[in-house]
């Protein structure tokens, strides 16, 4: 459970880029949808109204689209790490929990998505 209570949430970001380890998956780029929890104190920006005190959520998706997009992953993990570790570089958050789907597995059951989702906190190591 994290210690800050606030969060900026984002919901549905929806993703096309590379990620599986079937040769077609590492092939043609596939969508994912994104729900990310960004944990930081919105005390100062609820008092002063000011989006230099917050994060914000337009720069975070454009960088998170920019970056998934233009590189490749093996697995649902290191997609989800890797964009953690993006929002984490933001010095304001402290806490950030990503859930990964792939809307499209490529899978014989009959299920609507597979996925992951991670929670981190800054200074963290998750090779740990």
């Amino acid at each position: 459970m994290p210690e800050i209570a606030d969060c900026i949430q984002i919901r549905e970001l929806r993703i096309v880029t590379r990620c599986g380890v079937l040769q077609l998956e590492r092939d043609q780029a596939q969508p994912f949808r994104f729900d990310i929890d960004i944990y930081v104190d919105l005390r100062r920006p609820g008092a002063t109204d000011d989006l230099t005190n917050t994060v914000n959520y337009g720069t975070v998706t454009d960088e998170l689209r920019a970056t998934l997009e233009s590189e490749q992953y093996l697995l649902l993990e290191r997609m989800s790490q890797r964009a953690a570790d993006l929002i984490l570089a933001n010095p304001l958050v402290d806490e950030v929990t990503v859930t990964v789907a792939k809307l499209r597995p490529p899978i014989a059951a009959d299920v609507g998505t597979t996925g992951v989702r991670i929670h981190r906190r800054r200074g963290e190591n998750p090779e740990a």
